[in-house]
């Protein structure tokens, strides 16, 4: 989805550690994590929604 290798992600994690620290980090990848999920099922909701309306708008016709 994203095309992001190892490297990258060592350096994020790398910058992450340094920019929050050890201790707030496990809290802050779970944060961002439900974010995530979050974002992920309203576009698949809105993804559901466009598909039924198109379906609908088929059968009437």
């Amino acid at each position: 989805m994203f095309d992001i290798g190892f490297q990258e992600l060592l350096i994020i994690g790398v910058v992450s550690l340094l920019v929050i620290g050890p201790e707030r980090l496990p809290a802050a990848i779970r944060t961002g994590v439900g974010w995530l999920n979050r974002i992920k099922r309203s576009f698949n909701d809105i993804k559901r929604e466009v598909q039924q309306e198109l379906h609908n708008d088929s059968v009437l016709e």
